[in-house]
């Protein structure tokens, strides 16, 4: 039974990290910075946006995919544990590699998290002081995306499901036959306590700090001000004007653009 719910949690934490959100999200802010990278090597969301994209990096050569997919391979199906007795679990030096790795994920997706709130902030308030707008206006959605791929697919709550599934059978198979290979260091039993937070709780902070950010009467007012009512009447009525001449003027080949020209 354990090793059945072991399986299937690491699938899922393997389907989460490699999904294409998360992959995609990153190439466009590896291209952000690359366009960037010259122009803005002092501008602080710039800084806080290669924080970012440093704890993603480390985050893919750490392989903890690659990790989980080889530790899927060594547990035996459900068919073959069914026919014998006994079956054949992954050795201790295989999940004490795993789960370190799933204790330095989770630490890197909080640091991660908090570096995406960080920078979120900090392009939102340059943005209010008008300063490379269209940098920042970029960099806020980016990092909003992020933020939300993360919460949304539960990247995080997964790996520390997986991590009790696989404190469990560390702890059994430690008991059957001491094999360690990690040496000085105890795996902790709840995952929070190595974490120093509680992760549920950290999400809804980071998150409120980003809705309060995102009220009506932010940034949005200051960059684009109400237009008068004067200006928007005159706008409108020349517009269906040239909508209703467009329509009855059936001789004109293509149609006509009706906006306004965009400086």
């Amino acid at each position: 039974r354990l090793l059945s719910v072991l399986r299937r949690r690491c699938d899922i934490a393997g389907k989460r990290l490699s999904g294409p959100g998360l992959a995609a999200e990153g190439r466009v802010l590896r291209a952000v910075l690359y366009v960037y990278h010259s122009r803005l090597l002092r501008h602080r969301p710039y800084l806080a946006l290669q924080q970012v994209e440093q704890c993603l990096k480390r985050l893919w050569k750490m392989n903890l995919v690659g990790c989980l997919e080889t530790l899927v391979e060594l547990i035996p199906k459900k068919n073959a544990s069914k026919a014998h007795a006994e079956c054949l679990v992954p050795s201790q030096p295989m999940l004490e590699t795993a789960s370190l790795k799933v204790l330095g994920g989770c630490k890197l997706i909080l640091r991660l998290l908090d570096c995406c709130c960080k920078a979120f902030l900090l392009t939102v308030k340059h943005l209010c002081s008008k300063e490379f707008i269209l940098l920042n206006t970029v960099a806020s959605g980016l990092l909003s995306r992020l933020w939300f791929v993360i919460q949304y697919r539960c990247v995080l709550q997964t790996l520390t499901s997986l991590y009790s599934a696989l404190w469990t059978m560390l702890h059994l198979v430690s008991e059957t036959q001491q094999t360690p290979y990690i040496k000085g260091f105890t795996f902790p039993s709840d995952i929070s306590d190595f974490l120093g937070v509680n992760v549920s709780s950290e999400a809804k902070k980071q998150k409120a700090k980003m809705l309060i950010t995102n009220k009506s009467t932010s940034w949005m007012k200051k960059l684009f001000p109400a237009m008068p009512e004067a200006v928007s009447k005159v706008g409108k009525k020349r517009k269906s004007e040239t909508c209703t001449s467009a329509v009855k003027n059936q001789s004109i080949p293509c149609p006509v653009d009706i906006g306004e020209t965009v400086v």
